[in-house]
């Protein structure tokens, strides 16, 4: 498939140059040369969306993905890397890497989407196509800051491409500010993304998927009504597809997190893999770069090769069993997610009692494994599509956004879409709001594991301390709520710029 996430492109960063010579080189990519076709907009495009997944730095990259569900009650990560060790554990400073990957990053994000709108209006090609590459890079800008505000708070704001050093140098805006910078950019791609494309292009950013991150972005800032107006555009009250838009449940969870389902009717918005180009996974932007993954090598276990990093915590794993499907069976989502000791358990084609239980833990990761093969290969690299948006999230935080409206009975369809899509039982009537909201952080816990939602969204319910202090995870006795709900700013850029504070408490 011709994704644009696969593009292969000889340019990342393009800056004006002054030369002595009058005579330009026809062969060599310039400033003053580029910008000019559909083609060269792509090109830009193509290295803003790639870099989401960039091993090291992206936010579904190796170590990101890491970060993301690290902290929650759901994880524990061992100690073979200390930084991962100490941001699971709490016990990490500003200097801790992984947090600075995550920034930089975000901000590479940030500056090559600043490109792409600087230069299309001068690109010669439709109008039409101008406004939506435009959209199509609002969107990603909003995207990195959306990462951003949500891990760092208050950082600063970036629309333009810095002209001069000092440019660079921007000091913070409040979190406030980079909240309304993400509503803005998310509007404005909405107005102007198409609603699908070709399926060469799949993978784009879509007008669809720009209303759910706005309506996710309104929920983090507790803008219910607003939350409300952007999910309903999707979902119906009874959770079926809103017309023109025809995202929808699969009626089998796991299939979300098989390769040969990516880019399916559930997904708002994935990130696009594939185990072309190089054969390292770890490579930087060149041409020994994997197109893969290594998420999953990460993840497997010792026995067929793997580093074992990620693992369940047991109030994860007997969150799972909270509730009996109609059939008497475990939710099927446990078992598309983890693996563990039960009768006739299979994991890389061995009985799961061949594999050793580590940490005190009684199960393994699944979710988003290629545990189906016999082992996950020899480069480690898999091709399984990281699904950062998918319908299951829209309609339980459209729910949501009901119940904190105090319009409960309104919520009930949509939480029993996602219950019933697990084989359980519809609700019993009559709830109240603590038990609804009960009952949909259940929900959210055992719908999104592995999907780096749980930390986020015990920190903006206010139970972020209660629930990780209420855990068996290592490293909770060191958890402070005020310095710990964000990362600090990393040290390097502290040292970098000279405008930019620490955040609190740290």
């Amino acid at each position: 498939m011709k994704r644009i996430a696969y593009i292969l492109i000889l340019v990342l960063s393009l800056v004006g140059c002054e030369s002595s010579l009058d005579q330009v080189n026809p062969n060599v990519v310039t400033q003053e040369n580029f910008w000019k076709t559909e083609n060269d907009v792509l090109t830009g495009l193509a290295a803003t969306y790639k870099y989401l997944k960039q091993t090291t730095n992206g936010y579904w990259g190796y170590r990101v993905v890491q970060l993301q569900s690290g902290r929650g009650d759901d994880f524990f990560i061992r100690n073979d890397n200390r930084d991962m060790y100490q941001l699971s554990t709490f016990t990490n400073s500003p200097t801790t890497s992984i947090p600075g990957y995550l920034f930089t990053g975000a901000y590479t994000g940030i500056f090559r989407a600043n490109q792409v709108i600087e230069n299309v209006p001068n690109a010669e090609i439709s109008e039409e196509l101008k406004r939506q590459f435009i959209a199509e890079a609002k969107f990603l800008r909003a995207l990195n800051y959306y990462h951003l505000v949500i891990n760092f708070g208050a950082v600063p704001i970036h629309t333009s491409v810095p002209k001069s050093r000092e440019e660079y140098f921007a000091a913070q805006s409040s979190e406030e500010e980079v909240w309304a910078q993400v509503i803005s950019d998310f509007e404005e791609a909405k107005a102007d993304l198409p609603r699908s494309y070709p399926p060469e292009w799949v993978g784009r950013a879509t007008q669809g998927a720009a209303i759910g991150y706005l309506g996710k972005a309104y929920v983090y800032q507790s803008k219910w009504p607003e939350a409300e107006n952007e999910f309903k555009l999707l979902a119906q009250p009874n959770g079926q597809p809103m017309a023109p838009y025809t995202y929808d449940l699969l009626a089998d969870y796991e299939q979300n997190f098989l390769k040969e389902y990516d880019n399916n009717v559930e997904s708002l918005f994935e990130i696009q893999v594939q185990n072309v180009g190089g054969a390292d996974g770890w490579a930087a932007e060149n041409a020994n770069e994997s197109q893969g993954v290594v998420i999953a090598y990460g993840n497997a276990p010792a026995e067929v090769g793997g580093w074992f990093q990620m693992h369940p915590t047991n109030k994860m794993f007997n969150e799972f069993q909270k509730e009996k499907t109609v059939d008497g069976d475990f939710d099927p989502r446990m078992y598309a997610s983890i693996v563990w000791d039960y009768p006739g358990a299979m994991f890389y084609n061995r009985p799961f009692s061949e594999f050793e239980l580590v940490f005190g833990k009684q199960s393994k990761v699944r979710k988003y494994q290629n545990w189906r093969n016999n082992n996950e290969g020899i480069d480690g690299s898999s091709e399984i599509n990281e699904k950062a948006l998918r319908y299951a999230d829209v309609l339980l935080l459209y729910a949501e956004a009901l119940i904190m409206q105090d319009r409960e009975n309104e919520a009930y369809p949509l939480i029993d879409r996602i219950r019933n899509r697990a084989k359980l039982a519809n609700l019993p009537t009559g709830l109240n709001r603590d038990e609804l909201m009960a009952e949909l952080r259940h929900q959210r816990m055992v719908e999104f594991f592995r999907e780096g939602q749980r930390f986020y969204d015990l920190r903006r319910w206010g139970l972020l301390e209660q629930e990780i202090a209420n855990s068996d995870k290592e490293g909770r006795e060191y958890f402070n709520l005020a310095r710990h709900a964000y990362f600090p700013i990393p040290q390097n850029e502290l040292n970098t710029n000279p405008n930019i504070d620490q955040n609190p408490n740290w």
